[in-house]
């Protein structure tokens, strides 16, 4: 029997002991065992049908019971202040963040790179890396401001939510939704990568268009884990994100006791190798966006606030064609990073586990070594392979952080120095 259900955004119905869900109502006068019925609301009570994502929680104690919060002290580089004042439009890269000094989990390791839009506004996103050796022992945490999906780069993640437990590799995401609370386990004993933090419209599957019904990424191939509690009597400390800040607070009890749930607002977990590449099958490079796994849209139709893209193993045929990305300048802002192997654009500088940002209407493209070899090139078949990049696009332009500006490398606009002038007749 899997511990998941297969399905993007489904309704799921799911209990950790028999008994536990209600039958049909949501809130009864007397829930089964003593729990408390509790609806956790991701989108507005009248948002339409088909946008609307709620789930009916029971658990054991109501998550009203708690004391006041107070600043947090901890996880000094997460919610770093991003840059006031004129950002410069220079394309940046970053190197890997080095390992931890000491023993650290996850949130305390939690470094913030790029951000724009406001958590209080409901629009923007930001884009954090991670280098944790800590496993989350009576710790749990909580984002108000947004959701968040987890890119791990090195070593597996556990992750133990109220609605039940999402086990993650690189290769593979997870979703875990504004509001649900969760700690980290690291199986390998450390674990690096990335996290997103989406503030404005929840993440979905791109519309195809003219592709049709199917392809990118099928939704049967999202995992929702199924009900799983915890049932511990003893000081748990809670941290919560809440409008860009940090708050702490401990409970007597581990929160993260829902026995049973049902609704469509749920962690969930995908495999990117289970993705539907699609390419040309006669000229030219195709624009990234068939490469979409998950967009978060904006007010105005076919601009996204962010989407999640990636350019995973896939074969090249493309006759006549320079096959790399191309050089371009895009109203988009890009921030990407790199799972492992080496992305086809860049040959030399962009590390697994690194980071580079081009903000909007920045020139970038392949560096020189890269121009050199497509553009002479066999163009005989040719599959790409032990590679997985992935692009943070949004339509807002990102603000680095002052840790991300004294950190960056010196020397990334060197990739595109030297190219020879053309030759005119």
């Amino acid at each position: 029997m899997t511990d998941y259900f297969p399905g993007f955004g489904n309704h799921v119905a799911t209990e950790a002991v028999p008994g536990a869900l209600p039958e049909g109502r949501n809130s009864p006068q007397r829930p089964a065992y003593g729990l408390y019925a509790e609806q956790l609301s991701g989108t507005a009570f009248t948002a339409p049908r088909a946008e609307n994502r709620r789930s009916w929680l029971y658990r054991m104690r109501p998550s009203a019971e708690h004391p006041a919060f107070t600043p947090y002290q901890g996880a000094p580089l997460f919610t770093a202040p991003l840059m006031s004042g004129p950002v410069a439009p220079n394309r940046q890269r970053w190197s890997p963040l080095p390992g931890p000094d000491a023993p650290v989990d996850l949130i305390d390791s939690l470094v913030t790179m790029l951000g724009n839009g406001n958590p209080e506004i409901l629009d923007g996103v930001a884009v954090h890396c991670y280098a944790a050796d800590k496993d989350m022992d009576r710790r749990v945490f909580m984002d108000a401001d947004g959701e968040l999906l987890f890119i791990p780069q090195e070593g597996r993640l556990s992750l133990l939510t109220e609605m039940g437990r999402i086990d993650i590799a690189p290769g593979q995401i997870a979703i875990v939704p504004r509001g649900v609370r969760f700690r980290a386990l690291l199986p390998d004993g450390n674990a690096r990568g990335y996290l997103t933090e989406n503030y404005g419209s929840l993440f979905r599957l791109p519309d195809l268009g003219p592709i049709g019904a199917n392809g990118l990424a099928n939704p049967r191939d999202f995992e929702t884990p199924m009900a799983w509690y915890e049932d511990r009597d003893e000081p748990f400390e809670l941290v919560q994100k809440y409008l860009g800040s940090l708050w702490t607070m401990t409970l007597d009890h581990s929160p993260l006791d829902v026995v049973a749930w049902h609704g469509n607002l749920a962690p969930c977990r995908y495999d990117l190798a289970k993705f539907n590449t699609i390419g040309t099958v006669s000229y030219d490079h195709p624009d990234p966006s068939i490469f979409t796994v998950l967009t978060s849209p904006s007010a105005v139709p076919g601009r996204a606030n962010a989407d999640f893209v990636i350019f995973p193993p896939r074969w090249m045929v493309a006759e006549d064609t320079f096959r790399p990305p191309w050089f371009h300048r895009n109203i988009m802002s890009e921030a990407m990073g790199l799972i492992h192997g080496a992305y086809d654009a860049k040959a030399e500088g962009f590390q697994p586990g690194g980071l580079s940002l081009h903000n909007l209407m920045a020139g970038h493209g392949p560096d020189k070594p890269s121009w050199e070899a497509a553009s002479n090139a066999d163009l005989a078949p040719h599959k790409i392979e032990n590679t997985i990049a992935f692009m943070v696009e949004s339509c807002w332009p990102y603000r680095p952080t002052g840790y991300a500006m004294e950190h960056a490398q010196s020397d990334y606009d060197a990739a595109w120095a030297d190219f020879p002038k053309a030759v005119l007749p």
